[in-house]
């Protein structure tokens, strides 16, 4: 008998058939002998609709009260999904998350997970009950309801899985597995049967939206097998049809590049003849980093007589106008001539662990875009990863060109 975590996204519970299909589904597990526990996120819509009503009643709502009213999609659901299991002869019963307790920090809307208690969730299971787990929701050492920031019902699987001492978490999702990149743009995408956590890590941190990147942090800290595969499909026979998200001893396959990400989610901003002196970088990323403006791609270029410099850096779409008015308004400190921005730009990546023994792959990503007339705007790189920025009208070009490139594409 297994111990397993599965979780059901927005989409896998999107309304009363679906959530019947998923107690289906863990109804397959129980007859199979084993113990479940099942995680369950609001019905797709449910959250957009619960925070536009706190929005529109006050648009500088209370973050504690948010909570309160945004944790309540999954407590539904969970609720739903317990009645569907027991209409069908399965024992089970629905846990939010102050009553594990999954314990959180205090800060609402963006909670972090400090522990989860398994006691009594336990004892449910061993008596025979499955155990629904409303996601996304913690407990703040105040008592509060916490919720983890959105995607955070993959952490609280994740998370669960760890403290169950399960043997696989199961993330259903409207995919079938992680794919060496986008299907929808490249057609010779080929599905993985294994991933390792630091590439899975590194493919949600550039654009990859399969997994949150928050779980995929938790699985690698606590080795938590994690298997990413479809609510929709079929299965057939007992082999697992998803990705599985292991240790890199596990992962047999061993390619150079596993995969190929891209974000729209990018702006560039670039500051023109600025200072070239101690201080004035941490003065122009200070009040960003204040402002929770998250910065991404850098680079700076120094003018040949060493008095000033050019610098370039990537933020997220949404956070580009508060960018600008912060720097605008610092412009007298620290002097620069121009400030630029565009945000028709896209971040191309190639992610793959066999990188740290081979050389070459930068050049080889950098000779196949030029050689498509492709110009690299910003570099930066990790031990496994290598991204660019261009324009966003390349976007497409460069993800099937690097794909066959790096001989990605299906036989």
């Amino acid at each position: 008998m297994a111990r397993i975590v599965q979780k059901f996204g927005g989409t896998s519970v999107g309304d009363v058939e679906r959530i019947r299909n998923v107690a289906r589904k863990v109804e397959a597990e129980v007859r199979a002998g084993h113990q479940v526990a099942v995680v369950v996120s609001a019905m797709a819509g449910e959250t957009n609709k619960l925070v536009k009503f706190c929005t529109e009643i006050n648009p500088i709502y209370d973050a504690g009260e948010y909570d309160a009213v945004v944790a309540s999609g999954e407590q539904v659901t969970a609720g739903l999904l317990a009645i569907a299991l027991q209409t069908i002869g399965i024992p089970a019963r629905s846990w939010q998350g102050w009553q594990l307790p999954m314990r959180t920090d205090g800060t609402h809307g963006k909670a972090r997970i400090l522990g989860v208690e398994t006691r009594d969730i336990l004892r449910s299971m061993d008596s025979g009950e499955v155990a629904v787990v409303a996601g996304f929701q913690g407990m703040a050492e105040s008592g509060r309801v916490t919720t983890l920031g959105r995607g955070g019902s993959d952490t609280s699987a994740v998370a669960l899985a760890a403290a169950l001492k399960a043997d696989r978490c199961d993330i259903y999702t409207d995919v079938d597995g992680v794919y060496t990149t986008d299907p929808r743009i490249v057609s010779k995408a080929r599905k993985l049967s294994r991933i390792t956590y630091e590439e899975m890590l590194e493919l949600a941190s550039v654009g990859a939206k399969v997994l949150q990147t928050r779980s995929v942090e938790v699985a690698m800290k606590h080795r938590v097998r994690v298997q990413v595969l479809s609510s929709f499909a079929k299965e057939s026979g007992s082999s697992l049809p998803g990705t599985l998200v292991v240790d890199e001893d596990e992962n047999v396959e061993q390619l150079l590049v596993s995969g190929i990400a891209y974000s729209r989610d990018e702006a560039k901003i670039t500051l023109v003849q600025v200072a070239d002196r101690p201080g004035v970088a941490a003065g122009i990323f200070g009040p960003l980093a204040d402002s929770a403006i998250n910065v991404d791609m850098i680079v700076q270029n120094v003018s040949a007589d060493g008095k000033a410099t050019d610098l370039t850096f990537t933020v997220g779409k949404a956070d580009m106008e508060r960018a600008l008015k912060l720097l605008g308004a610092a412009k007298a400190e620290f002097g620069y001539q121009r400030l630029i921005s565009d945000d028709n730009v896209v971040k191309v990546s190639v992610i793959g662990v066999g990188m740290r023994s081979h050389a070459g792959v930068a050049q080889r990503m950098f000779k196949t875009l030029a050689d498509k007339g492709i110009n690299i705007q910003v570099i930066s790189t990790s031990e496994i990863k290598v991204s660019v920025l261009i324009a966003e009208e390349y976007a497409e070009l460069a993800l099937r060109a690097l794909h066959t490139a790096f001989g990605l594409d299906q036989a």
